[in-house]
């Protein structure tokens, strides 16, 4: 069985956790020539570690999750080579929960998430930037009395750009540190098609340029600004550039509802996630809530696996249905024998087909 083979050698990622010593191997490992990034730390900045509520989310999700040997492959391949991985499969099969499970196996902290729409461009995982905002602020500093000499305000008076920048969750990922953060990238097929393209220059120099301060540079040269999962970082940006000393953990999720052009799939790990069959079901289920349903008097259970199974094949469920409805019994829930049909219509509706 799958939970009872030998960790490989050259695995970072085992799913096992907690892995510091495999994360210092991460953070020594020499990357390929082609992937080695040159951005300096901030000494004063220290990104979030393994405490804290956002950590917990994020070890108590991945924690669960259970890869098979293949996925431990590919994310280890993606590791190694410092590039992004690209996770396709039906909704609910765990890619999401993958990013997490990486960060909690490593012990790399909180995943930054970027959810992706129709409607998101590139800046948006970047920077923000509240123009409206600081020009408004600024009309206020400029505003006189009634017969006043007009007195130009001096530079240095002005209200600074970095209050109203803050870093997005990919510009977060890319700033220079000693150990990489894990970015997930969340339905990146639901993108406008011009998204993937311009994620290549980003990803191929780990770094990215933000314009308003660089026009600025001569002024202030270096400048404090937040981060995706702390406003109030300050974080020194200096010339406008954001460089990563250590590229990223990006985990780029997607449900199969587009394809993307050669060049952004090149520059991509791909692991793709079948449903998992009865054996693995049976894992996660004793993995997320600690109940063998393999044994004797678990017959109750597997009944519910199998129906499980047998339902997934008219439209696509997601495994935490499943748990929902071993949850549910767990709890004393639906115990009436009549009532099973109604109970599994409530708690494994399907996500895709002609009855969801």
């Amino acid at each position: 069985m799958e939970e009872q083979a030998v960790a490989k050698d050259w695995w970072l990622y085992q799913g096992a956790g907690p892995g510091e010593d495999r994360r210092a191997r991460l953070e020594a490992g020499s990357p390929p020539p082609w992937r080695d990034f040159t951005g300096r730390p901030d000494p004063a900045y220290g990104p979030p570690g393994c405490t804290g509520e956002a950590w917990e989310r994020t070890r108590r999700r991945g924690e669960g999750y259970v890869p098979d040997e293949p996925e431990k492959d590919v994310v280890n391949t993606a590791l190694h080579l410092r590039r992004p991985l690209l996770v396709t499969g039906r909704p609910g099969v765990g890619k999401s929960t993958l990013a997490h499970s990486i960060a909690a196996d490593l012990a790399l902290g909180p995943v930054l998430h970027w959810p992706i729409t129709s409607r998101t461009v590139l800046r948006d995982g970047l920077y923000l930037y509240d123009a409206i905002g600081r020009l408004q602020e600024a009309g206020l500093e400029q505003v006189r009395l009634p017969g006043a000499p007009h007195t130009p305000a001096p530079a240095a008076s002005a209200p600074s750009i970095a209050r109203y920048l803050r870093l997005g969750p990919l510009g977060t990922a890319l700033l220079p540190q000693r150990r990489p953060r894990v970015l997930l990238i969340d339905e990146i097929d639901k993108s406008d098609i011009d998204l993937p393209g311009d994620l290549l220059t980003v990803f191929e120099d780990g770094g990215f340029t933000i314009p308003e301060l660089a026009r600025l540079a001569k002024e202030e040269p270096t400048v404090a600004i937040g981060t995706d999962d702390d406003p109030d970082a300050g974080v020194a940006v200096t010339q406008g550039r954001v460089q990563c000393s250590h590229f990223p953990v990006v985990v780029l999720t997607s449900n199969g509802e587009r394809d993307f052009p050669p060049a952004f799939l090149r520059r991509c790990v791909r692991l793709h996630l079948d449903a998992p069959g009865p054996e693995k079901l049976a894992r996660i289920v004793r993995g997320r809530l600690g109940v063998d349903i393999t044994g004797a008097g678990a017959g109750e259970y597997q009944d519910l696996v199998r129906s499980f199974l047998e339902r997934a094949e008219d439209g696509d469920l997601a495994t935490d249905q499943l748990l929902n409805a071993i949850q549910l019994r767990l709890a004393g829930a639906w115990s009436a024998p009549a009532d099973r049909d109604r109970f599994l219509a409530t708690v494994m509706q399907h996500l895709t087909g002609p009855t969801a």
